[in-house]
């Protein structure tokens, strides 16, 4: 069984990104691409289904783990009883090739090590053929399967045995050796080696470089840092899309059915990862993700979907993946994800936010960038009033969100400012209206009156965390009467174990079975909205236990069972660090 998600680390090249366990085996890797099919994939299954591990064979005294300083390179120390050994663990970046290296150094004694290099095609499913090989003037393994190639290069290569290519072999104190494996086209000849210092040295550099620019005058700065850097490496180098996790199927609900992929864009969570790039700082980003956004919705507006692949591609099939038991045994594990062809109103005016940020950034607006604002909008202008399936992409009957109505407000408020700030053209008086229009039922459907809070929907006296960023958005300001009340109505029926749900699930408005544990997304939000209310004190403490949250090495999943001290849902989730960022400012 893998282990608990929290165990995990992550390491990436831009292009994609692995999950390293505490126990040295890397068990969820999709080669070349975030959304490709993974090679080992003991993550929703067993080692059978691909792993690669390399750690001391004998017992293990102590673990200890953390991230070279400013950067993604993971550094794993294990304690024997006879000695101490540490791995790196890194995917190089920059040189537009698709490796994991691996450096074992021993540092104290003598330490007895474990080499297990399991490869599984397509998933876990496919068992590749493998061969030795010389090529580059070295030894090699070589594993191929249909469109892949993977080579394993080092000192010494494991033997074939059962299935696993193993390895026992014993290092003394000052030993270093360093494996890898690339990943090619099958068609393709075997790559040159790397030269491995450069590589370790040159990404290191770079992602220093990078996280320097990070902001310090915030609060818990360094997991401000550590949460950039992560939203870094869940960015397309190539393409500029921004992967909501890069994982599938971590659940939700353990042993249920709330198992979703999200190995994609989502226009939603990439703008909302856009505004925390931009609030901290870093501009060039907005330019990268704005070209991507162009080709990705070019074409009829009425076209716009809610997500994409990372290179833009709009097929996004969901299926489900019978040979994998599934994480804790919760199935089905899901390739693919069927929201995609879902409406949600919401997601414009996110969109709207981050190019409104861009713009005040100083990003120039181009003749095909304002004119695809243009046509958006003025398809919203046209379906501005119909029901939706809301942010949190229910698979219940459509309603009227009171979130995704404010950010239709949103997206005709961000419109005007454009003309009205920016002096750029469009049809300003009817987006002025429409706004007004969109206020003024929103205020009237969307409000109980009664209890004093904002709704779920219109036909509903339900709360919804979501309901807390109509203050961050300035729909109204933190301390209306009417926010106020909406956030004490929230955290009365929402909080769980000191951390907010999303919603009540039994209401059944997400047409799913099950339950779910708390979002931590929201109890973000809930730090942004008691800062713009005045409560700092709130703010602060809640901050401070949000944080103490995060792993061993600053990483976030999508929810957190509190009852149990653990994880849960897609890991390492985009929308978690994005709000941390977000909350981390505005205490600031």
């Amino acid at each position: 069984m893998a282990l608990p998600i929290e165990d995990y680390a992550l390491i990436g090249d831009r292009g994609t990104a692995a999950l390293v366990g505490k126990d040295g085996s890397i068990d969820w890797l999709c080669l070349p691409r975030f959304d490709s099919p993974a090679c080992f994939a003991a993550l929703l299954g067993t080692e059978d289904n691909g792993r690669w591990l390399l750690a001391p064979a004998d017992e293990v005294v102590s673990t200890s783990r953390r991230y070279v300083d400013g950067t993604a390179l993971l550094e794993t120390t294990f304690t024997t009883v006879d000695g101490e050994v540490v791995l790196l663990d890194l995917m190089p970046t920059g040189d537009g090739r698709a490796d994991v290296v691996r450096r074992l150094t021993c540092t104290r004694g003598t330490v007895r090590i474990r080499h297990d290099w399991v490869v599984r095609c397509d998933y876990g499913h496919v068992r590749p053929w493998v061969t030795r090989e010389h090529a580059h003037g070295n030894d090699l393994i070589v594993a191929v399967a249909g469109p892949d190639k993977l080579v394993l290069r080092g000192p010494r290569l494991p033997r074939a045995h059962d299935g696993h290519h193993s390895d026992e072999f014993e290092m003394s104190e000052g030993d270093e050796l360093t494996f890898s494996t690339t990943w090619v086209r099958s068609w393709r000849d075997i790559p040159e080696p790397l030269g491995f210092d450069e590589r370790i040295a040159a990404t290191t550099e770079s992602q220093r470089d990078w996280s320097a620019r990070s902001p310090d005058d915030v609060p818990h700065a360094d997991m401000v840092r550590r949460s950039l850097l992560t939203l870094l490496l869940m960015t397309h180098e190539e393409t500029g899309g921004i992967v909501a996790a890069p994982t599938t199927s971590l659940p939700e609900d353990f042993g249920g059915v709330r198992n979703w992929d999200y190995r994609f864009c989502w226009l939603r969570d990439a703008a909302l990862t856009l505004e925390s790039l931009l609030a901290a700082g870093f501009a060039e980003e907005a330019y990268h993700w704005r070209r991507w956004l162009l080709r990705a919705v070019a074409g009829d507006p009425a076209d716009l979907q809610i997500m994409y692949t990372v290179d833009g591609g709009r097929q996004l099939p969901e299926r489900e993946v019978e040979h994998l038991p599934g994480y804790a045994g919760s199935k089905p594990v899901r390739i693919g994800n069927g929201a995609a062809s879902q409406r949600q109103n919401d997601v414009l005016g996110e969109v709207m936010i981050a190019l409104e940020l861009a713009r005040e950034a100083g990003l120039d607006e181009t003749r095909n960038s304002w004119s695809l604002q243009r046509a958006l909008v003025d398809e919203l202008a046209d379906h501005w009033d119909e029901p939706d399936h809301g942010l949190w992409e229910i698979r219940g009957d459509q309603r009227h969100f009171t979130h995704s109505r404010v950010m239709v407000w949103v997206a005709f408020d961000r419109a005007v400012r454009a003309v009205e700030d920016h002096g750029l053209d469009g049809p300003v008086e009817r987006w002025r209206d429409l706004r007004d229009r969109v206020r003024e039922e929103v205020l009237d459907k969307g409000f109980d009156e009664e209890r004093g809070t904002f709704t779920q929907h219109y036909d509903t006296r339900e709360v919804d965390a979501s309901l807390l960023t109509i203050p961050l958005v300035g729909f109204l300001p933190g301390d209306d009467p009417r926010v106020l009340g909406t956030i004490d109505a929230v955290v009365e029926d929402l909080m769980s174990d000191g951390l907010l749900l999303r919603y009540r699930t039994e209401t059944g408005v997400d047409g799913l079975s099950g339950d779910e544990h708390p979002f931590l997304a929201c109890s973000f939000w809930l730090v942004s909205a008691l800062a713009c209310a005045g409560r700092r004190s709130e703010a602060e403490e809640l901050m401070d236990r949000l944080c103490g949250l995060a792993n061993d090495v600053g990483l976030l999943s999508e929810e957190y069972d509190a009852a149990h001290g653990r994880m849960a849902g897609n890991f390492p989730q985009a929308f978690s660090h994005l709000t941390l960022v977000q909350a981390a400012l505005s205490l600031r």
